[in-house]
């Protein structure tokens, strides 16, 4: 039976990222007729084989102990291995570090065909094609892949879950055959240490950029950000300045955001960071050029010093929320 298989990753858990996959994996399938099979690579925990379980039609898990840590090569040898003998029509991938540097090599090897952050897919005609942004959100273009498997990397919230069925797939352990001998070794390993889920899983982000002038003014953001339950983000000019971490950063070079709200605060709008916000359901932006090309992206908006506006929002949240 044709299959679309997704690429899911032990270590991030069954977070919302995944469960985005699996439900474009899931009306993917459901258009062509295929069977939704779930490859789990590493050693997940109960909850999440019984997550997967609930929503695929097949789990394969491929819990080697030398995927025990992510390995570029080895888990590359894996993945062609598992979808060597499947043939799938489609292999679905997340937003993170690990797909992005995955999915072209994993398609040049099964012969077929990549795209990068697609945010809609579809079939015309027995073909697959995927919607993506171009030319820093400007436009919309529509890329119909000509080679099987078609690879495919998603981005983050763009698409919502999978329903969980009334039965579960059987969990099938992978066989494979992985060589130690690899083109690349890992001499470091550093982990980020952070206490906040991913920026690109946020349902509210309060985004500030290069107009809040310096640091100081991100604390009153905060206080926004934690009456609305929100993640903290901002513009590259702010990141590039040293006032917030790296990790804040939306845009074309920074992340790719889809959250329900998105509150851009001192944020003119350029095309590179439109390019990483573009996809929000809601945008409400403050900014006291009332040319600000932010103004022609977001729903709500106030032309007006943040400086006088911020301290009236925290009040009026604050009372709110009371």
């Amino acid at each position: 039976m044709n299959q679309v298989i997704i690429i899911l990753f032990a270590q991030a858990g069954y977070d919302r990222a995944a469960q985005g996959v699996a439900g474009a994996g899931r009306r993917l399938a459901g258009e062509l007729g295929a069977q939704l099979h779930a490859v789990v690579t590493g050693s997940p925990d109960e909850a999440m084989q019984s997550a997967v379980a609930a929503v695929a039609d097949a789990v394969t898990v491929a819990d080697d102990v030398a995927l025990a840590s992510y390995h570029p090569e080895l888990y590359l040898q894996a993945l062609t291995q598992i979808c060597q003998a499947h043939q799938p029509q489609a292999v679905l991938l997340s937003n993170d570090f690990y797909s992005q540097e995955l999915a072209p090599r994993l398609a040049h090897r099964l012969g077929g065909s990549a795209v990068a952050d697609g945010l809609a897919l579809h079939v015309h005609n027995g073909a697959i094609r995927v919607n993506r942004s171009v030319y820093g959100g400007k436009a919309m273009a529509t890329i119909e892949l000509k080679r099987s498997p078609a690879v495919i990397w998603l981005r983050s919230r763009a698409f919502d879950p999978a329903p969980a069925s009334e039965t579960s797939a059987t969990i099938n352990q992978a066989t494979l055959d992985l060589s130690s001998e690899t083109p690349t070794r890992l001499t470091e390993r550093k982990v980020e240490a952070s206490e906040e889920a991913r920026l690109e899983d946020a349902k509210i982000i309060v985004s500030g950029g290069r107009g809040l002038g310096g640091p100081e003014p991100f604390k009153e953001l905060q206080k926004i950000a934690d009456i609305l339950g929100a993640q903290m983000a901002a513009s590259r000019a702010a990141c590039d300045s040293g006032w917030v971490p790296p990790s804040w950063q939306v845009g074309q070079t920074g992340k790719k955001v889809a959250p329900g709200l998105y509150v851009a605060i001192a944020i003119s709008g350029a095309s590179q960071h439109l390019a990483g916000m573009s996809d929000s359901k809601c945008v409400a932006a403050i900014n006291i050029d009332k040319d600000a090309p932010i103004f022609k992206h977001c729903r709500f908006g106030i032309v007006e010093d943040y400086r006088k506006v911020v301290p009236l929002l925290i009040e009026r949240l604050a009372a709110l929320k009371a």
